[in-house]
């Protein structure tokens, strides 16, 4: 860290503490316990550290969990077991399952196969690219998605002598990389670990849950009009500047024949990774998601695919670490009657129906994520979000949906989602190029969203009240 960034990162921490001090100094507001104004003060710094980034997410998450005791919010007991919330063991579960799928080079192989399925034409190839990014994402988180696509876009750029900065298709071909992994993210609950932290959070504060299958009911069909839209905009702002892909076309199937045929390990994989998505689907209301996926986790172990020291590099434990933060606030805030406090004090003078709250949440939510971790920003709104929703009247199932998908949906800076970044890392264009195609595709993307969530949601009986 150079010493500007230093500073930085001082100032904010310092200021926290005193914002937390002058918190448990200050005697409770009226309509608020000891323990709540406490929480409420912890849930503040919490917001500002993952907003500014003065601390790595996990670092937040692990402060957050040892302030709940030490500010009297609940015991230790109480706060360290809620980090073993079973949405924590989902994500690690699926994590490690990517991890396999990487190490045997099947997730590389089934990126290949698919491009290579593509591709006679300029248009049909970045077509491809979008597509096949997209439909790796229900299987697999989106930044392992883009971290395996990347160095397969770039040998075609290579392939096809594209200048970075100077070539319209070189930005096309990456940032359909990177939107397809965002857009077909939200499809299920693999494709970005915020959908599994919004479900836990709502099983700690109301007991009830949303199936693999259910998930993937309320939001694939948002994922496949989406990935039109998204095509169509690329297509219309970056003019296609190639004529021949053969090039690339040649390039990709020499490599799917260098990695020949799929070897014993990489069988078994594709094998336990078939059968975890399907015992989800199944069995996944009668067992538990996250008891499947810790299942699978260790068939992988047992068939010798994977070893602890491949776990230890490629899964992302800070993710982990941070999710457990996350529930931990967001249950203190629900338990203390802080976030119930906070839902009054935002409604208090205002006129808030079932649709404007709809609108206006999931709008946050997306914007949001521009600037943050889209994970922060769920861990942020959602335990608002369902006290405001019980004062108002919306379904905490619908609202889980209505912040954890749009935050997942968004299209320009890089910090919001590992995508974006990847694939801004390539150097092909620049964030200037990509602010008015984003712009579109946010606030289209939301509008479809809203379109789905009035008139789709209510025939496969979701509803939002």
């Amino acid at each position: 860290m150079d010493s500007k960034n230093s500073t930085h990162s001082y100032t904010v921490i310092f200021f926290c503490l005193i914002i937390l001090l002058l918190v448990f100094l200050a005697p409770a507001p009226d309509g608020l316990s000891v323990q709540g104004k406490n929480t409420f003060g912890i849930f503040i710094i919490a917001i500002i550290l993952w907003v500014t980034n003065a601390l790595p997410l996990s670092v937040t998450g692990l402060f957050v969990l040892v302030l709940l005791p030490l500010l009297n919010v609940m015991s230790s007991k109480d706060a360290f077991s809620l980090f073993g919330n079973k949405a924590v063991f989902f994500i690690l579960g699926a994590f490690i399952l990517a991890a396999g799928m990487m190490k045997t080079g099947l997730s590389k192989r089934i990126a290949l196969m698919m491009l290579t399925r593509f591709g006679n034409t300029p248009k049909k190839m970045v077509g491809g690219i979008m597509f096949s990014s997209a439909l790796m994402s229900f299987i697999m988180p989106e930044h392992a998605v883009a971290a395996i696509m990347f160095p397969v876009v770039k040998t075609i750029a290579e392939n096809l002598n594209l200048e970075p900065l100077n070539s319209n298709y070189g930005t096309f071909l990456f940032l359909s990389l990177a939107w397809g992994a965002i857009i077909g993210g939200v499809g299920t609950l693999l494709g970005g670990a915020r959908n599994p932290l919004a479900i836990g959070m709502l099983e700690e504060n109301t007991g009830m849950s949303i199936s693999f299958f259910e998930w993937c009911v309320a939001a694939i069909p948002i994922v496949f009009i989406m990935l039109i839209i998204g095509f169509v905009v690329l297509n219309y702002f970056f003019k296609i500047d190639v004529d021949d892909v053969q090039p690339a076309k040649w390039a990709l199937k020499e490599e799917i024949n260098n990695i020949g045929k799929m070897d014993e390990y990489e069988t078994k994989t594709a094998i336990i990774v078939f059968s975890t998505i399907i015992a989800w689907i199944v069995f996944g209301h009668n067992f538990g998601l996250a008891a499947i996926a810790v299942i699978g986790s260790v068939a992988l172990f047992i068939f010798n695919i994977l070893n602890w020291e491949d776990i230890e590099s490629d899964v992302n434990w800070g993710i982990i670490l941070m999710y457990g933060g996350a529930i931990s606030i967001g249950s203190a805030l629900s338990y203390t009657g802080a976030a119930q406090w906070i839902a009054n004090g935002v409604i208090n003078g205002f006129v808030l129906t079932p649709i404007l709250l709809v609108l206006i949440i999931s709008l946050i939510a997306k914007f949001l994520t521009e600037g943050i971790s889209n994970s922060a920003a769920v861990a942020i709104l959602v335990p608002i979000g369902f006290s405001l929703g019980d004062v108002i009247g919306i379904n905490p199932i619908a609202m889980v949906y209505l912040i954890a998908i749009p935050s997942g949906l968004v299209f320009i800076l890089p910090m919001g989602t590992p995508p974006n970044a990847i694939a801004y890392s390539s150097g092909y264009y620049e964030i200037k190029d990509v602010l008015i195609p984003g712009l579109i595709l946010n606030f289209t993307s939301w509008i479809v969203f809203i379109v789905m969530v009035l008139t789709y949601w209510p025939v496969i009986g979701l509803s939002i009240t």
